[in-house]
């Protein structure tokens, strides 16, 4: 108790001094707009990791990190959208663009540059392009006027590049030229709340009572969510990389208060991208963003990460992460499909509800689903094989036991014979 005690002071001793006091010792940059006034903030660490192809045709793995002197050249303040720009060594970048939504802000894409001529990164790379890619990190939902917190590391996956990214402080849109003193913090640095485990209740039954108190009536169950068809295309083109159909529902729990919201697949965008290990699908609601990782793992794929932010009808904005899943679970080259209903915690605060889910986010041939592997599980597997066992056991044994009765009778009525 004092250590949870401890850990909840922490955090609020973090809440309270905030934005100002929070440094790391990554890259810190600030952007100033026309008037000479502060109006973007960033101090983070980014780690990078390449993969590319040497003049012998072999494949190498380069691992750098973003530099502490970095050139914010580039950099721009407007009063919806802004942009940091850090350039670095010889011919790299890296980049990511802020957009106003309502009351909060967020990080719409990152974009990632990197020169392959530059031999003390990429030695004897076979290219010497500069090449870019293009990626959503789950920095969302930041209240205005708010410094957004991350210590916890999060790993953004495309084709040949990962970018990992901690101790993350960053406030766009910053009023007056001042920091703000107040966080929003990620989901993923948040404490939990242990959940107490609860007394058991044993029933007593009053056998004298003549009439039963009335039942408090069941609470309204929300009705069966729509299924969603989602697909990504690498291009506009192309067929589909990516396919999920599915209905989804979610479940949110804040302390004694619980909540569960389905998605509406009518209002909802569908982006994503789809890599050799890794893919993504994020669906934005006017209620919910979901956002899925898939991984490749040679012979298999699952669902490896899932990212939440729902706005409660409370108004509170929720968020909660799981980036070491292992759902959905089918070979490469096949789909997922599961028509029963679902349900997964996902975190102590989230649970999913699917129905009708069917998933292939890779090797999709001329955009259709590959054969499905089903969701049942062994024991429902071998239910009807172990049940025509038991019927045939059963036969065998009543065809014994009549055949030793009739013999019983047989050899009786022939010693009455004699």
């Amino acid at each position: 108790m004092q250590d949870i005690m401890f850990r909840y002071f922490a955090f609020a001793l973090l809440l309270a001094f905030g934005c100002v006091l929070h440094h790391s010792h990554g890259t810190e940059v600030t952007v100033k707009d026309k008037d000479d006034k502060l109006c973007l903030y960033a101090n983070l660490m980014v780690n990078f990791s390449v993969s590319y192809t040497t003049s012998e045709n072999k494949s190498e793995l380069a691992e750098f990190e973003l530099p502490a002197e970095v050139s914010s050249n580039g950099s721009k303040c407007d009063a919806t959208s802004s942009t940091l720009k850090l350039s670095f060594g010889a011919g790299h970048s890296w980049s990511v663009n802020f957009i106003v939504n309502g009351t909060t802000y967020q990080a719409d894409d990152v974009t990632f540059s990197y020169n392959l001529s530059d031999s003390t990164v990429f030695p004897n790379s076979a290219l010497n392009d500069t090449l870019s890619v293009n990626a959503r990190p789950h920095i969302t939902d930041i209240s205005m006027d708010t410094c957004y917190s991350c210590k916890s590391k999060e790993t953004i996956q495309s084709d040949m590049v990962n970018q990992t990214l901690w101790n993350v402080l960053i406030q766009a849109f910053i009023k007056n030229g001042t920091q703000s003193e107040n966080l929003t913090t990620c989901a993923a640095d948040l404490p939990v709340i242990p959940t107490p485990t609860p007394t058991p209740v044993v029933p007593v039954t009053n056998t004298t009572a003549s009439t039963l108190a009335p039942t408090t009536p069941p609470t309204p169950t929300l009705p069966t969510p729509t299924i969603g068809n989602f697909s990504i295309k690498p291009d506009e083109n192309s067929t589909a990389c990516l396919l999920a159909n599915f209905a989804l529902r979610i479940g949110v729990k804040q302390g004694e208060k619980y909540q569960e919201m389905n998605l509406d697949p009518n209002v909802t965008t569908v982006s994503g991208s789809c890599g050799v290990n890794s893919s993504e699908l994020v669906l934005v609601s006017n209620a919910m963003t979901v956002a899925l990782t898939f991984t490749n793992n040679t012979n298999k794929f699952h669902l490896q990460a899932m990212n939440v932010t729902a706005k409660l009808s409370s108004g509170v904005v929720f968020s909660a992460a799981n980036s070491s899943l292992i759902l959905w679970e089918a070979a490469l080259g096949s789909s997922y499909m599961c028509n029963k209903e679902q349900n997964y915690s996902i975190t102590s605060q989230l649970n999913i509800f699917t129905f009708n889910l069917q998933v292939q986010p890779f090797a999709v041939k001329k955009g259709l689903f590959s054969t499905a592997e089903d969701c049942q599980t062994d024991s429902e597997s071998f239910l009807v094989p172990v049940a025509v066992g038991v019927a045939l056991l059963v036969l065998v044994l009543i065809v014994l036991l009549a055949y030793f009765i009739g013999r019983k009778r047989n050899l009786a009525s022939g010693y009455e014979s004699f």
